[in-house]
């Protein structure tokens, strides 16, 4: 893949044979993306669902994806603390989407394979949870809630609102791509921010799950 910092399709999901094999690079990925230093305890909510989407939440309504999205320059989820640059990112040589490297664990990768936030489909960041002396960017992502939002500032001044509308823990054994990577709802624009989840296995060095918190587009404009 081209190391030019472009969208990929316009936000436009893969289909057929490509769709098929980005998803099991995807599904690789999901299964390193856990390998990680496990230097700290990361506040995960272990092997199982995690808050999922409780009954009595409000949620927006969607708005609509947006046209003119631009590659993602910061997230924030406010309510977490979380603030970062977001860098793009593509597939390493094993065909698994390559996450930033543990020097700037600060950082939050955007799959520039997929979609743009903002844009129809299902956008992707990931980030480490930790490295081996600290906490790391998506720490604390396991304590999101649905109704919360997550802020993304696109080039050009685009500013995005997303709703955070489910929160999951996948273990390795059980890593379901098309759950993970695919659309909730057709026609709407999605987000996903993905890190290391469950517990760390200091014998096979990998953590047993990933925390996948969706969100959906409910708000854009400029500045």
């Amino acid at each position: 893949m081209s190391a030019e910092d472009r969208p990929a399709g316009g936000g436009r999901l893969l289909t057929g044979v490509a769709w098929a094999v980005l998803l099991l690079g995807l599904w690789l990925w999901g299964r390193e993306v856990t390998d990680g230093p496990g230097g700290s305890s990361a506040p995960t909510t272990g092997d199982v669902a995690a808050v999922g989407r409780p009954l009595g939440v409000p949620l927006p309504p969607a708005h609509a994806p947006v046209e003119a999205a631009a590659a993602p320059q910061r997230v924030a989820v406010p309510s977490l603390g979380i603030t970062a640059p977001v860098v793009p990112r593509g597939l390493d040589a094993s065909g698994a989407v390559d996450p930033p490297p543990y020097h700037q664990s600060s950082k939050v990768g955007w799959f520039r394979g997929g979609s743009v936030p903002g844009a129809a489909g299902v956008a992707l960041l990931v980030g480490h949870v930790d490295t081996e002396n600290k906490p790391a960017v998506f720490y604390g992502l396991s304590a999101a809630r649905p109704g919360e939002k997550v802020k993304v500032t696109g080039a050009g001044g685009l500013s995005l609102e997303f709703t955070i509308d489910d929160i999951q823990v996948f273990t390795r054994e059980r890593f379901d791509p098309q759950k993970v990577y695919g659309p909730r709802e057709s026609d709407r624009a999605e987000l996903r921010l993905i890190t290391c989840g469950g517990t760390y296995d200091k014998k096979a060095r990998t953590y047993t799950a990933n925390v996948v918190v969706s969100a959906y587009l409910t708000g854009a404009g400029r500045g």
